[in-house]
C-alpha cells in the first residue's frame, strides 16, 4: 500500500514548487528587463531627445556637452549642469561661445 503524504505534507510540497516557479519566472522577467533595456539603450544612445538625430559631443574644460547636429539644442549628462554653474563668467561666456553661429 502506497504511503500517502500528510495534508501538511502535501500544502508543503505544493507551496515550494510555487515558490521555485515564482523565482523562475522572476528570473526570466528580470533578464527579459535587463535585454530590453540594453535594446533601448543601443537605438537611443547619443540620439537628440528633441528630434532624433545624432549628438555630437564637446568636451569644455573637462564638461562633456552633446549638441545636436540639427536642431542645434544642448543636452548635458547628470551632473554637468552643476559643473557648469561652478564655472566663472568668463568661463560660461567661453562655453557659450563655442555654440553660437
Amino acid at each position: 500500500m502506497p504511503i500517502r503524504p500528510s495534508e501538511r505534507e502535501e500544502e508543503y510540497i505544493v507551496r515550494t514548487e510555487f515558490e521555485r516557479k515564482k523565482r523562475l519566472e522572476e528570473e526570466k522577467h528580470k533578464k527579459l528587463k535587463e535585454e530590453e533595456k540594453k535594446k533601448l539603450k543601443d537605438l537611443h544612445y547619443m540620439m537628440c531627445p528633441k528630434c532624433g538625430m545624432e549628438l555630437i559631443e564637446i568636451d569644455y574644460k573637462s564638461i562633456k556637452v552633446d549638441k545636436c547636429s540639427e536642431c542645434d539644442g544642448i543636452w548635458l549628462d547628470s551632473g554637468e549642469l552643476e559643473a557648469v554653474a561652478r564655472l566663472e563668467k568668463t568661463g560660461l561666456d567661453k562655453l557659450f561661445s563655442v555654440f553660437k553661429k
